[in-house]
């Protein structure tokens, strides 16, 4: 590769796209943290609480393969200047919202520009580095960024929260992108190759309108908000879509999403390690932020230090993975590192949060590592079974697994929550059948219901409910341990035929 053909200031783009990619990954975490000062100010409901967090991942996850087609016919530049500036607008939005229905409509705008933002880095990033070597740095070097902006997120969160209202964990975006978009505006080549043809955009209404449907169905169906033909019938619409879009994609001569790819057991099985893997790692944190601020009483900024070392060893486990997996075979590193993390969750399961000592964050640690390594085999065995020709379709499929996986991750562990949550709260009596219903629903219920009552009884119903988590709270850390310990046994029968890609020779 000659050196003239390489753009002399490649290195000045890839920092410009990786500042770009920095919010949309800290936006994934940082409101976990956020969570109970936020319900409280806006008197959310556990529903609400749950579709706050779980709009930006789940249309992140419908978005991502429609974008980044977008962007093959129109060009990166473009569409990611064009997601810069909707991140923004929305960061306001969502930072001034007076109502959960307004911060909800604002994270699905946040979604949307993060969705746009997310493939342009990336397509950018291949477009830019044609060098191997070097592309192999940037995208080790984006990776990096990627893993610790999700782990800073919660423990910038609890910066913001110790000394503003909740608002600033999204307002803090708007300066970053002031930064950013004009940065990109000039770094960024204003010529590039496109794909010709049209965007099928009913192909990707489908997609969206498949997963939230289906989604709203689960959380209606264990919320029960509504009554059983209607859940019924919005999980049939939701199937019916996602098959007509599975079908549109396997008769289509150049599909937006090559379903092709799921032949290869290893696709498979990296897909199902990435579902399963990013949502438990999601669930996990959003669980332990309610249980150390409700139950423990600690502040925004001592629970996101408390979950420093689940972040901090998430992001180094992308460079273990890749050496162990060359060194040991993927199918032993994948499945070893799910197993030791199910362990690792039933032994947090039966630990006491009120007493840490060394063993907790211990625990935290080996989780967020192991879980890492989980998620970083997923990438290794969908990229490495895919074509070279495929690299694109096959990374569309990976993070919209990755994002589906923490949607639903969180769906799941907060549907979970709330249902036995109710069945575990032994309500003081005296209280109305109005209030003892809202009071069961979650903790966060329990808290805005005590607010209204006078001391004693407040307080009498704020230990029913601390009580009551800390029992739902052991309960599912062992459930996701057993479910991540059978996706160890499948993801070790399933990589049964892999073979690792032998090294090249030098």
């Amino acid at each position: 590769m000659s050196s003239k053909s390489l753009p002399a200031n490649r290195w000045l783009v890839l920092i410009a796209v990786m500042l770009a990619f920095l919010p949309v990954v800290l936006d994934m975490t940082i409101l976990h943290v956020a969570i109970p000062t936020l319900t409280q100010a806006l008197n959310a409901s556990g529903t609400d609480v749950l579709w706050i967090i779980d709009i930006y991942p789940l249309l992140m996850a419908g978005l991502l393969v429609p974008m980044g087609t977008l962007a093959d016919r129109v060009g990166n530049r473009k569409i990611l200047l064009i997601g810069l500036f909707i991140f923004a607008l929305a960061s306001t939005l969502a930072g001034l919202a007076q109502s959960p229905a307004m911060l909800i409509a604002a994270r699905a705008f946040l979604a949307l520009g993060g969705a746009m933002i997310m493939p342009c880095v990336l397509g950018l990033i291949r477009k830019t580095f044609e060098n191997e070597d070097e592309r192999a740095m940037a995208l080790g070097l984006w990776g990096t960024v990627g893993a610790a902006g999700a782990a800073v997120g919660p423990l910038v969160g609890g910066l913001l929260l110790e000394h503003f209202w909740w608002g600033s964990v999204f307002l803090i975006n708007v300066p970053v992108m002031l930064v950013v978009a004009p940065a990109c505006y000039v770094l960024l080549p204003r010529v590039e190759q496109t794909t010709p043809g049209k965007w099928p955009i009913g192909q990707a209404l489908l997609l969206i309108a498949g997963m939230i449907s289906l989604v709203y169905g689960i959380k209606a169906g264990f919320g029960g908000k509504q009554s059983l033909p209607v859940i019924i019938l919005v999980v049939v619409l939701g199937c019916a879509a996602l098959t007509l879009f599975a079908r549109m994609q396997l008769s289509a001569s150049k599909p937006m999403l090559d379903l092709t790819l799921l032949s290869h057991p290893a696709v498979v099985a990296g897909l199902l390690m990435a579902l399963v893997a990013s949502g438990a790692l999601a669930g996990v944190e959003l669980t332990l932020a309610q249980e150390l601020q409700y139950v423990l009483g600690k502040s925004p900024l001592e629970a996101g230090i408390f979950m420093i070392p689940i972040m901090a060893a998430a992001a180094v486990g992308g460079p273990v993975a890749g050496y162990l997996s060359s060194r040991f075979g993927l199918r032993l590193v994948a499945s070893l590192s799910l197993l030791i993390a199910a362990g690792i969750l039933m032994l947090l399961a039966e630990s006491d949060f009120h007493d840490p000592g060394v063993l907790v964050p211990t625990a935290l640690a080996l989780l967020g590592l192991t879980l890492s390594i989980g998620l970083t085999a997923s990438s290794i065995a969908i990229m490495g079974s895919a074509d070279a020709s495929k690299g694109g379709a096959a990374g569309a499929l990976e993070a919209t697994g990755y994002e589906l996986g923490t949607g639903l991750g969180i769906t799941f562990f907060g549907v979970f929550l709330s249902s036995a949550f109710r069945h575990a709260i032994d309500l003081p009596h005296g209280l109305s059948p109005v209030l003892a219903e809202q009071a069961s629903r979650t903790i966060g219920d329990t808290y805005i219901v005590a607010a209204t009552l006078p001391a004693s009884e407040g307080a009498a119903l704020i230990e029913a409910g601390k009580a009551a988590f800390s029992q739902t709270h052991t309960l599912l850390l062992m459930t996701a341990a057993l479910v991540i310990a059978a996706l160890a046994v499948v993801v070790f029968v399933t990589l049964a035929g892999h073979r690792n890609p032998s090294r090249p020779h030098h």
